[in-house]
């Protein structure tokens, strides 16, 4: 129990001290992230990721003595859930393209608020992996619930079209702008300025709260993802958090490249139907996690293969 203590608090702290490095030191002065610097954030994640993989491998047994766990299993454990993270957030990034084009947001002040709502996101995971666990664990029956969740899920993704952004609609924006006043204009990065003295929230804090809001949704479909293959709160936690930190990066690397990936969508529909049938199959057969982490490598492979073999017809006038 003391050293699966020490543990939480020493992961907690590492997030801390690279979120203050991130915005204090590297990001100082807000500017205009370009791609050598997004490729780089980007590898940093990656490989602080694989780093605490080949801790999970070697030192399971002793960061969490009797959790059922060998430190094989923990380790694959980790690796899928951060591989399926990774890939639904790449979702992630074309709603961030959507939102900071519909608000018309400056590239130069984008990674504020990529930074404050990846913060925002992370507390929120927090509560709804420790949510999803207890209620696994007390009440068993909710697993084929998730699983049913994630598969219709899947489906839904699959058949979607086109994606529309209609903040106007979100019930917390309209909420917002009824008992807070807003201007239209932009005030630098602020997310708050005063007019007249009156104090009033800026379209920075609007697509702030865009952002986290459609983050509850995405939370939805992730957290139960994860929860098929792990129910361990430390692996699942951990493997989501090391997803979420490399996102703004990843949005960043991607965004201008998104229309290469369009096979990817239907990649991640057959991954969300493939954990959740696991759930509903866990009390039956519970299929390997050795087995769930070559199952979406090879999903993922196979997309990204085909996007790249058939790439997307030039529109025509």
């Amino acid at each position: 129990m003391e050293q699966t203590t020490l543990m939480w608090i020493l992961f907690n702290g590492f997030v801390l001290v690279m979120l203050a490095l991130d915005l204090g030191v590297f990001h100082k002065h807000a500017h205009e992230v370009k791609m050598k610097e997004a490729l780089t954030w980007t590898a940093v994640w990656i490989g602080c990721a694989i780093v605490f993989n080949a801790l999970i491998y070697y030192y399971w047994d002793w960061m969490a003595p009797g959790s059922g766990y060998s430190n094989r299993d923990a380790a694959l454990a980790f690796l899928t859930g951060y591989l399926i993270e990774k890939s639904l957030s790449v979702d992630n990034v074309f709603v961030f393209l959507m939102v900071f084009t519909y608000f018309q947001v400056p590239t130069l002040y984008q990674h504020k608020v990529l930074f404050w709502g990846i913060l925002g996101a992370l507390v929120l995971r927090a509560v709804f992996i420790f949510a999803g666990v207890s209620l696994i664990t007390t009440f068993h029956w909710t697993i084929y619930i998730f699983g049913a969740l994630l598969i219709f899920t899947g489906i839904n993704m699959a058949l979607q079209k086109d994606k529309k952004l209609e903040p106007e609609k979100n019930p917390v924006i309209r909420l917002f702008k009824k008992w807070f006043p807003v201007t239209n204009e932009y005030h630098g990065d602020h997310f708050f300025a005063k007019i007249d003295g009156r104090k009033v929230a800026t379209p920075m804090f609007i697509v702030l709260l865009v952002i986290e809001t459609t983050d509850v949704i995405f939370a939805v479909d992730s957290i139960p993802a994860i929860l098929a293959i792990s129910s361990n709160p430390f692996i699942v936690y951990t493997s989501n958090v090391f997803a979420i930190l490399g996102l703004r990066a990843l949005y960043f690397a991607l965004a201008g490249i998104m229309g290469l990936f369009h096979y990817l969508h239907y990649g991640l529909s057959v991954i969300l139907v493939f954990v959740g049938g696991k759930m509903l199959l866990a009390d039956i057969y519970k299929i390997p996690v050795a087995v769930s982490l070559a199952v979406v490598l090879s999903i993922l492979i196979f997309s990204l293969l085909l996007s790249k073999i058939f790439p997307p017809k030039a529109a025509t006038i």
